[in-house]
């Protein structure tokens, strides 16, 4: 039988509000981001299999998961990246892999960009599952509309009475629906309808263009060891800016899973799991 990990719930004092994350295992640090309108509760096949040989963080970013967020609060990523930052810092973790999918991705590459003005070497290696980056186009007509004023009020009218879309969205995110899991729908949702979070995601994508034209500028002074994981039928970020963002990252590895959407790590669990086992065991020899 598979060895039964132990997870712990947490919550750490963070700008005025509450910081909830998960932690399992010992060894090595690894901390986890989540993707626009996921949670924690994504990782929920990783987390038990890297806290076998690792010390993982699962965070709840401020805004957009079960982490509280003050109202007006930024939740863009560069400033979700200020607090990954500090989530480091306070609870003493150095040489950490940072794994983060989607707009997490992107969280963790403006993370390592900041240790530019922070301590060195608390950030060793990286793991980005379909990152959010300049060279996908994917959705920018959608967040062009929620920049304006009409875009914002649909947003506000429309999100808390969204369950009944919830079913269709998740289906496009997988490249096989007979694969999504059960309880799946039931994870997300409740995330995507809390108090609030209309107001916290339109924060986001007010500074997402900004944002990632910032990765466009700096991309290539990040010089980790880094690994890209990437379902080539991925609807969410486009398969093909892999290919730009790995000449933009010198040495990294790519892992292309063929069948796959955008959650690899929901959809193939056990082979993102030792695709990211096998790279972080090498970074961490």
């Amino acid at each position: 039988m598979p060895e039964i990990v132990s997870i712990s719930e947490c919550w750490l004092p963070q700008e005025g509000s509450r910081l909830h994350y998960l932690r399992s295992g010992a060894g090595p640090a690894v901390v986890l981001l989540h993707g626009f309108l996921g949670g924690s509760f994504c990782w929920r096949f990783t987390l038990p299999a890297l806290a076998r040989k690792f010390e993982v963080y699962a965070l709840d970013l401020p805004g957009l998961s079960d982490s509280e967020a003050e109202r007006g609060a930024d939740c863009g990523m560069a400033a979700q990246a200020r607090r990954v930052q500090s989530f480091l810092e306070e609870m003493g973790l150095h040489d950490v892999a940072l794994m983060g999918c989607s707009f997490g991705g992107a969280v963790a590459l403006h993370a390592v960009l900041q240790e530019k003005q922070r301590p060195p070497g608390r950030i060793r290696s990286l793991v980005l599952a379909a990152p959010v980056n300049p060279w996908s186009q994917f959705g920018g007509k959608r967040r062009a509309l929620l920049r304006t004023s009409l875009g914002r009020a649909l947003l506000r009218l429309a999100l808390p009475y969204s369950r009944a879309l919830h079913p269709w969205g998740l289906r496009r995110l997988y490249g096989d629906p007979a694969r999504i899991p059960a309880g799946t729908l039931e994870g997300y949702s409740p995330q995507i309808l809390r108090r609030g979070r209309a107001e916290h995601v339109l924060s986001a994508i007010q500074s997402w263009e900004q944002d990632v034209q910032e990765l466009r500028r700096l991309a290539g002074e990040i010089n980790l060891p880094a690994l890209l994981v990437w379902g080539d039928l991925d609807r969410a970020v486009d398969p093909a800016s892999c290919a730009i963002l790995e000449q933009r990252l010198p040495g990294c590895e790519v892992i292309r899973i063929p069948g796959v959407g955008h959650l690899p790590f929901e959809e193939s669990p056990d082979e993102f799991n030792r695709a990211v086992m096998e790279f972080l065991e090498n970074s961490h020899s």
